[in-house]
């Protein structure tokens, strides 16, 4: 997934990542992609929340992506033999015991179990390596054909039958004082004389030896001990080794399961003929978002017609502010705004025909909340704490997505804090999505015109209906909130009645 560095599974997740999952929907989209599988949900949850902020690690993930979406099944082939290497080393017996002797054991037995996997994975390499593009897959494939030679297979082969002591250990020592043994070191047994001579006739003895009877338990246990000593070292060097190769798996485990991700998400969307892009990314601080057909992906796994994409041309706004009609699409295209960040800035593609945009050093959402069950703060103390604390983290060439920030209040003075917040947060260079009923701080804006601001509105026909589409333009001094009571309640003086009923 990175050039110079192993992806980190187990890295701390961003402090906002708990608005961000709620506020984003974000929980729909890691069910997606992980398919129902925990190891999935947690590797993809990870990489989406954890943005990359340099455009070149960013496509360098995206030209990865591209090779996995064409060969997707040679990328799930990979995934589940790395998959099978970890779950089947945690089956080997041998691992709460700690003498040398099964430590020995159970590592040669995870070995063994490693480079029959190893050995697929190198012929996939070579059956299939020639169809990969990206820098990433490509010194993937070069560094298992070079290192897992044919050569190395018979070396490790041969090393770790020996390993097996079927024909018993070759242990040297040394005498200490009280002739107690020390320095005990594995030789290298002797090798087999391959004359038919030497095999038939038995060897002259060429030193000392003794026999432990059979139920001699004291003399078996002082021959373990002994053993034990001679093969401690060697124990402890396969146990490493066999931990760096579980290591090894376990990272490309993750890596792959990201992209897997990727080409489940990639599956689901175009089940629903939803269009995908690579997105352009550059340099944070450059011009603000432009899109074609962005929509909110998450949306678009819950419904089953296709959702409703939308343009947006930014160009250089470091404020949008969004109104327009209820239920006209405003939190839907905002949800899409901050989801095509997180998309993008972590490799993937983005929903939608076409996307550009400035990376960002982090993405803020600041959303409204249902009242305080506990009744132990109102509403604007809790948007306003909430604020705060966004403050204490945001930081220049951020971005932060309010929906119906400052809304808890009456209309001057949900303008007033809305003006102030806003223009601090200008100030220190973070980009403004705003979607807002507040007139008068729409109004205001409006009244100054300006290149850093741009006004959007969800469109209403004639007839009341919405088309859930975004558009440039003013913004006006009603919602339309009369469409919904209409549309709800039908007939004014019919709904009257039925509440002047149920209040009787």
């Amino acid at each position: 997934m990175d050039r110079d560095r192993d992806f980190e599974i187990t890295a701390r997740p961003p402090s906002n990542a708990g608005y961000l999952i709620q506020d984003l929907d974000l929980e729909t989209l890691f069910q997606a992609m992980s398919g129902g599988d925990r190891f999935l949900h947690e590797v993809v949850a990870k990489a989406v929340l954890s943005s990359l902020t340099d455009p070149e690690a960013i496509r360098y993930r995206q030209a990865i992506l591209r090779d996995c979406l064409e060969q997707s099944a040679v990328v799930r082939q990979m995934y589940d033999l790395a998959k099978e290497a970890v779950a089947g080393e945690k089956k080997i017996w041998g691992v709460f015991s700690k003498t040398p002797s099964s430590i020995l054991h159970r590592s040669t037995d995870v070995m063994e179990h490693f480079l029959r996997t190893l050995r697929l994975l190198r012929r996939i390499a070579d059956e299939h390596g020639a169809a990969f593009q990206s820098e990433g897959l490509t010194r993937f494939v070069r560094m298992l054909q070079s290192e897992l030679d044919d050569a190395y297979f018979t070396a490790v082969e041969d090393q770790l039958r020996q390993l097996r002591f079927r024909k018993g250990v070759l242990i040297s020592a040394e005498l200490a004082e009280g002739n107690a043994g020390t320095a005990h070191t594995l030789r290298r047994p002797f090798e087999e004389s391959r004359r038919w001579r030497d095999r038939i006739l038995p060897r002259r003895a060429t030193g000392y030896s003794f026999e432990v009877a059979e139920r001699d338990e004291s003399g078996l246990q002082a021959l373990g001990e002994l053993r034990g000593r001679g093969i401690n070292r060697v124990a402890e060097v396969l146990a490493r080794a066999a931990d760096h190769i579980l290591g090894f798996f376990t990272v490309l485990q993750a890596e792959l399961g990201f992209y897997v991700g990727c080409v489940n998400l990639r599956y689901h969307l175009g089940q629903k003929g939803e269009p995908v892009c690579m997105p352009e990314c550059r340099a944070g601080g450059e011009a603000a978002p432009s899109s074609r057909g962005l929509y909110d992906v998450c949306l678009a796994l819950h419904v089953h017609p296709r959702v409703v994409g939308n343009d947006i041309e930014a160009g250089n706004a470091q404020l949008v502010i969004i109104t327009g009609a209820n239920q006209g699409g405003k939190s839907t295209l905002l949800r899409a705004v901050g989801l095509a960040y997180l998309m993008m800035q972590c490799g993937m593609f983005v929903a939608a025909e076409g996307f550009e945009g400035a990376v960002c050093d982090g993405i803020f959402t600041h959303f409204k909340r249902e009242e305080d069950a506990t009744m132990e703060s109102g509403k604007l103390d809790e948007e306003l704490r909430r604020l705060s604390r966004i403050a204490d983290r945001i930081g220049p060439r951020s971005v932060l997505l309010c929906n119906e920030s400052f809304a808890s209040t009456n209309e001057w003075e949900g303008s007033e804090i809305g003006r102030e917040v806003i223009g601090a947060l200008l100030q220190a260079d973070v980009r403004v999505f705003l979607v807002t009923h507040l007139f008068e701080l729409a109004r205001g804006y409006h009244r100054q015109p300006s290149e850093d601001v741009l006004f959007l509105r969800a469109e209403r026909r004639a007839d009341g209906s919405r088309t859930f589409r975004i558009l440039p333009a003013e913004p006006l001094p009603t919602s339309y909130g009369k469409d919904l009571y209409e549309r709800i309640l039908g007939d004014g003086n019919l709904a009257v009645s039925a509440l002047s009923a149920g209040g009787a």
